[in-house]
């Protein structure tokens, strides 16, 4: 089978080829120039740069397949940069890895990869996906290694791109995926996993956002939940619900952002015991069967990339949205984030939390 891979330059998607092309598959490897490489033209620099294109192209030489370089600066531009500025900008917290996954690299890469006359795709993603021998549908599942799961990632996938998709190192452990690339001599071996968002490495974003946008408000005021102002703000871009240092006011206990009111750019505080909620409504839902399921679903629901999954209720409201009624209040129910439904270790779908 002719399978692009898409190479990062990090040790996963390079041992995600490897064991491809020792199965016999002949592998194409693909990296996405997703910005200007240029001097001077990016602060961009910890994920998909122009030294992780160099890895990747080592690794490929070292495997002996060919490897090409996808210049995709305008779609990640358009539907990652954009949506992440625009998310703020309206008080919501994003998560920009979830609109790359899923819109550049199981989208965009999919189109380009059968213009090679390849219909799979397959990247170093912690996650797996299996065909239900009873209905012919595709299951997505967690990696196997727990502590490196990356399914919440992907439960935007559609059936059609689950089809095309492969996970070559979903099933084992990230020590394992290490031993592997040495006993293979890739010099990516022990190169460190990128902790950051690519595009804002120096963790400052709001200052990120007030460069890509000359509109962004930055005057506000911050209320108690009476309504009383406790203090200004410079940009309700500058805050996501649960936040605690750097509210720039002093009270006798700790507040917590409760709420961002980007129409008014009101921020809104109180105490830790007012940050849990007991429910929540998604939209843009996708259900990963392709279907959305009829009455109340036992689940258990994760609203953050490190949230343990909590037992709950989903509910579709219609094709597109859901209603989640948790047994537990959660802490920190954001809106922006996405909230993903399991059963088990099956991601049966998710979508972006509105509050």
């Amino acid at each position: 089978m002719r399978i692009v891979v898409a190479m990062s330059g990090g040790v996963d998607s390079s041992v995600a080829a490897a064991l491809l092309a020792q199965s016999g598959h002949e592998v194409i490897g693909l990296s996405m120039q997703l910005y200007d490489q240029r001097e001077g033209q990016t602060s961009f620099g910890t994920c998909c740069t122009i030294d992780d294109l160099h890895d990747a192209r080592r690794v490929a030489h070292r495997l002996n397949i060919p490897h090409y370089i996808v210049n995709f600066e305008q779609e990640f531009q358009r539907t990652v940069v954009a949506n992440f500025v625009e998310e703020y900008a309206a008080g919501r917290t994003p998560i920009p890895c979830a609109h790359c996954n899923s819109d550049l690299k199981f989208a965009t890469l999919l189109d380009r990869a059968r213009g090679f006359d390849a219909d799979v795709v397959a990247t170093g993603h912690y996650a797996r996906v299996e065909t239900d021998a009873s209905s012919g549908r595709r299951v997505l599942r967690r990696g196997v290694d727990s502590g490196k799961d990356q399914s919440y990632f992907l439960f935007s996938l559609t059936q059609e791109q689950l089809a095309a998709a492969s996970f070559p190192v979903g099933h084992l452990a990230k020590d394992a995926v290490r031993d592997l690339a040495r006993d293979l001599g890739l010099t990516v071996a022990d190169k460190p996993d990128s902790q950051e968002i690519c595009f804002v490495p120096d963790g400052d974003y709001a200052a990120f956002i007030e460069r890509q946008t000359e509109t962004m408000p930055r005057d506000g005021a911050i209320v108690n939940q009476a309504g009383n102002v406790l203090g200004r703000h410079g940009g309700v871009h500058k805050f996501t619900v649960g936040q605690r240092k750097g509210l720039g006011i002093a009270l006798a206990e700790p507040m917590y952002v409760l709420e961002l009111r980007s129409a008014d750019q009101t921020v809104v505080v109180g105490t830790r015991p007012a940050l849990e909620r007991s429910s929540l409504t998604a939209s843009q839902v996708n259900w990963i069967s392709g279907e959305p399921p009829e009455g109340a679903l036992r689940i258990t629901a994760q609203i953050r990339h490190r949230h343990r999954a909590a037992d709950a209720t989903v509910r579709a409201v219609d094709a597109t949205r859901a209603a989640v009624e948790f047994d537990m209040p959660q802490t920190a129910i954001t809106p922006g984030q996405a909230v993903v439904f399991y059963d088990g270790d099956t991601v049966l779908g998710g979508g972006w939390i509105d509050g």
